[in-house]
């Protein structure tokens, strides 16, 4: 399947010179428009992992919701919100109608002409003639055409109907209800050493999250927005020229591409600042923004490609689809050779950290802790792979004696008291080796593949060696005295 997706037959030989052009995301807006339900969850569920959007606000930007925007239970916003809808009464099939492809197609006209003249001083802020831009508002409605490089018309009358435009549109282009997400991303900071939360922002993180917030904006607004984006970047880059920095751009069109309808500077009130540092942001970045994030494009290619060979733990669990059935022996073959050496792969890695665990333990200094850890080893010592060069007997466990008599034999006459355990058990509890007998164990085997019989011969002999040096003691004893 991997291999269908990647390459593409061309038969015709006029073709074959042009270049490839792939597309990263065509797995992304394959998803979005075929099952946008799961799309949007997908997304959506990455937003809120990074930025944290209450019950309210998040059922706000899941279109659940109404927005609740700040002014708006003012008795001065109402009357606003009245004057403005008076103004907008007549609507053309351009200006204050909502956005459509066929407004983006005569605004892109603005845009072009705007492109080829980035070095008018002042531009976006020096109004132009307003009888000239209403013969121009008046042929973008009617949809006639223009032609703007005939030199009728100023780049500064362009690019105040450009704003216009934006500014009569029924809502900002980046919507309502994405409007308390962005005062979030605005407060997105680096965190120091200790864990506490610095004001220094944290550019990757609001990257991230403003990616995933213009995946979901409807697909017009995607489009201008992206479109004007572009524009106000390559303005921003010939400053030097026409004295618009970023953040003199942002504050030209914060108000009309991010604050609410119908509200006012006093509504906004400390918000002000942070929505125009964030145009600003998106002016300075607007070359990232619209790629989808690495694991949006893996998810959506695994969820038509079927094959989970890469997914990770905060992927989201998509449904595969249901692909051609000419495939689906290609996939199940994938999918089974991918499971054996999953299965071989896991088997491997269990018994190399079993070895580590074995030789931890056995390289602890002599405590009750060790020696209960290696009495679970013999209890189970299957656990241990064949072959192994790892220690594998544990020290035999001794009782102390805590009387005054038994501490002089054993500082006298070296003499450990031992005491055997019997088991009222009908299984016998296994024999426990000694750390003389390490040696020889490791030359005959691990204690799982030896038989009692050669542990008890083993312990046999060590009792003998030991009787021949309490006998060689005394001997020496006496004859001191």
């Amino acid at each position: 399947s991997d291999a269908i997706c990647n390459f593409v037959i061309c038969n015709d030989s006029s073709l074959r010179s042009q270049p490839i052009i792939f597309n990263p995301d065509f797995f992304v807006e394959k998803l979005r428009h075929e099952k946008p339900e799961v799309f949007t969850e997908l997304v959506v569920s990455n937003i809120t992992r990074l930025i944290d959007l209450p019950g309210a606000e998040l059922a706000q930007l899941m279109g659940e919701e109404d927005p609740k925007l700040p002014g708006a239970n003012s008795t001065a916003s109402g009357f606003f919100r009245s004057l403005m809808s008076l103004k907008r009464k007549e609507k053309g099939v351009v200006f204050g109608s909502p956005l459509t492809e066929e407004g983006i197609a005569q605004v892109s006209q603005l845009i072009e002409y705007l492109h080829k003249n980035l070095r008018a001083e002042g531009l976006f802020r020096v109004p132009g003639n307003s009888i000239r831009q209403q013969i121009l508002k008046d042929a973008l409605n009617s949809g006639t055409d223009i032609d703007l490089d005939s030199g009728e018309f100023h780049s500064n009358d362009v690019a105040t109907l450009l704003k216009m435009f934006l500014g009569e549109l029924p809502e900002p282009l980046l919507t309502h209800k994405h409007f308390h997400a962005h005062l979030k991303i605005a407060d997105l900071t680096l965190f120091d050493e200790k864990g506490n939360k610095t004001s220094t922002p944290d550019k990757e993180r609001q990257i991230e999250a403003l990616q995933l917030l213009f995946l979901i904006l409807p697909a017009p607004n995607r489009s201008l927005l992206k479109l004007l984006l572009d524009l106000l970047y390559q303005t921003a880059k010939k400053q030097d020229k026409n004295k618009m920095s970023a953040h003199n751009l942002a504050l030209m069109f914060a108000p009309h591409i991010l604050w609410p309808r119908n509200v006012t500077a006093n509504d906004l009130q400390e918000n002000i600042t942070k929505l125009n540092n964030g145009v600003t942001f998106m002016i300075k970045h607007s070359q990232k923004l619209f790629k989808a994030p690495v694991y949006i494009r893996e998810c959506a290619r695994l969820h038509y490609l079927g094959s989970r060979a890469h997914t990770s733990k905060d992927d989201l669990d998509l449904l595969t689809s249901s692909g051609s059935k000419e495939l689906q022996p290609l996939k199940s073959q994938k999918r089974s050779r991918l499971d054996s050496c999953h299965q071989e792969e896991t088997q491997q890695r269990t018994e190399e950290a079993l070895k580590e665990l074995f030789r931890h333990v056995h390289n602890m200094p002599d405590s009750a802790k060790k020696k209960k850890l290696i009495r679970q080893f013999n209890k189970h010592p299957t656990a241990l792979t064949p072959g192994s060069d790892v220690p594998a007997s544990p020290a035999p466990r001794r009782t102390r004696s805590r009387s005054f008599s038994g501490l002089i034999k054993r500082k006298v006459l070296g003499t450990p008291v031992i005491l055997e355990r019997k088991s009222r058990d009908a299984t016998p509890e296994p024999v426990r080796v000694s750390k003389e007998n390490v040696q020889l164990l490791q030359k005959c085997g691990s204690p799982a593949h030896m038989s009692q019989a050669k542990l008890k011969s083993l312990e046999g002999q060590k009792e003998e060696s030991c009787r021949r040096m309490r006998a060689r003691l005394l001997s020496k004893d006496s004859s001191s005295l």
